[in-house]
């Protein structure tokens, strides 16, 4: 069966877009450099990674155009996912010039950055959001648990508009099940998965987990668990795309040991159902090739 990686990153950070990504953050110091096509093909295919989709990873037109370039010249990226700023008056036009190009999948404000967590359900323009619709595009949510009421009100005010929902909205896991998040995580995401078109990226978890849980294949699993059950149980697996979050990734396990333990969450599925979320889910819900 091959895979595809529906969450993966590249970056250079000399071309200074990625506000993010600052020298000053020590835990951050191992993503301070080129991460490009030919650092994850080997990684890719250990894994049996046929296909992956390149999200945007700064606040900048600039950014998609690289990633788009690259694109063009690498068979192994499938889609792109870029940046738009949705709330300025050329923001359709800009998705527009963007969407000529074939593997251009979709938009990714980043929303867990800006100062207000109600951004998404005010700000954008409607000729935008539109513009999304009307050209068979996506629109990925990069959230955590306090973003998903307003994410919940946007959804509902545009439901012919695919959302993706980044690593399940960020649970914080390391602050436990019995914190505040967990019981308005679960309640809002349940919320969303009752929309058509909503699904959700089973990605970015074991950078929310705590180290200890990252020591091992079975401490992963054992924590990750919980998340997997309530994804499945809410969206099912037509509605779930594994992605890795490469590079991001590292900072809390290897690539290998995040295969190694969705392997065994999802070896609970019929083969069938694991081929939708190792495949067919991201490739249906992305159009891709």
């Amino acid at each position: 069966m091959r895979r595809i990686d529906a969450h993966q990153h590249f970056w250079q950070p000399a071309r200074g877009d990625y506000a993010w990504l600052r020298a000053d953050v020590p835990e951050l110091a191992p993503l301070l450099r080129d991460f490009l096509p030919e650092d994850i093909l080997p990684l890719l295919q250990a894994g049996g990674i046929a296909q992956t989709v390149l999200v945007q990873a700064a606040e900048s037109v600039a950014e998609t155009e690289f990633l788009l370039d690259l694109a063009t010249r690498h068979d192994l990226i499938g889609g792109v996912v870029g940046w738009v700023d949705l709330a300025r008056s050329d923001a359709a036009s800009t998705i527009e010039r963007l969407a000529e190009h074939p593997k251009f999948k979709g938009v990714r404000p980043m929303l867990q950055d800006l100062p207000q967590a109600d951004w998404i359900a005010r700000a954008p323009r409607p000729d935008a959001i539109r513009a999304l619709v009307r050209l068979g595009l996506r629109f990925d949510a990069l959230v955590k648990p306090e973003h998903l009421p307003a994410l919940l009100q946007f959804v509902r005010a545009w439901p012919d508009l695919p959302v993706i929902i980044d690593h399940a909205a960020k649970p914080r896991l390391a602050q436990g099940w019995q914190s505040e998040w967990a019981m308005d995580w679960g309640r809002h995401l349940s919320e969303l998965a009752a929309l058509p078109r909503v699904s959700c990226k089973f990605s970015g978890l074991v950078t929310e987990l705590p180290p200890a849980a990252c020591t091992s294949t079975e401490a992963t699993v054992t924590a990750l668990q919980p998340v997997w059950d309530a994804l499945l149980q809410w969206f099912g697996p037509a509605r779930l795309l594994w992605g890795s979050d490469w590079p991001v990734l590292t900072l809390a396990t290897s690539h290998a040991s995040w295969i190694a333990a969705s392997e065994k969450l999802l070896g609970s599925l019929a083969p069938a159902e694991q081929h939708q979320v190792w495949h067919g889910t991201a490739r249906r819900v992305y159009g891709l090739a």
